[in-house]
């Protein structure tokens, strides 16, 4: 270990979490070593330790910071299309596309790097209460989107919408996000138009206990 290299202050933080969405990106979770990322990010491994405590709570922090960034985008997008529920959810579901576009990286971290992979059981503490505040505010959208389309929030809904914000984009953008440069406009018209043949379709009556 170098120990003549600086460790990182508080405003060199993003800048490692910026490589490791970079390494992780192109490598995948199992080519990101804590050698790889502080060579590529210029500071030692003694400085990563001492700003991260370990490896996989960098990696863990990395996709945090990816997935929030991404959840705020989409809410922004969706709240700013309501009260027109078809539009927001159309906004909802090509937030993915928007998203890479401006951070290509972080999209394809959180599109092609299983979420498994980074946050397991030896997650600290306070990432496993971050991901599940994320995870509930994941919900929430949905829930809300759900709500402003078809009145209601119950299961069945809850799970067409999830079609649409999460399996659709996933399905018909995931070619795209593999090449470099902007995603196809085809995608995001395909995708466009299986969101809203999705959403005019008639939900079952919901059912009461």
């Amino acid at each position: 270990m170098n120990q003549g290299m600086p460790r990182p202050r508080l405003h060199d933080v993003g800048h490692v979490l910026d490589v490791a969405e970079e390494l992780l990106a192109s490598r995948g979770a199992r080519g990101v070593t804590l050698r790889a990322l502080a060579s590529a990010a210029g500071v030692s491994n003694g400085s990563l330790y001492h700003a991260f405590g370990s490896l996989p709570a960098l990696l863990g922090r990395t996709w945090l910071r990816a997935a929030r960034r991404f959840l705020v985008s989409q809410a922004e997008r969706a709240e700013a299309a309501l009260p027109d529920s078809v539009a927001a959810t159309v906004a909802a579901a090509g937030t993915p596309a928007d998203f890479a576009d401006r951070r290509p990286a972080a999209a394809r971290l959180l599109l092609f790097v299983r979420r498994d992979a980074l946050l397991g059981p030896g997650l600290p503490e306070s990432l496993a209460d971050e991901l599940g505040a994320l995870d509930r505010e994941v919900v929430a959208l949905l829930k809300r989107l759900a709500d402003a389309h078809w009145g209601r929030h119950d299961a069945c809904a809850v799970e067409a919408m999830t079609a649409c914000v999460v399996d659709l984009p996933t399905a018909l953008l995931r070619r795209s996000l593999e090449l470099p440069g902007p995603v196809d406009p085809g995608a995001r018209a395909r995708l466009e138009a299986a969101v809203r043949a999705v959403l005019a379709i008639p939900l079952p009556k919901e059912r009461h206990a």
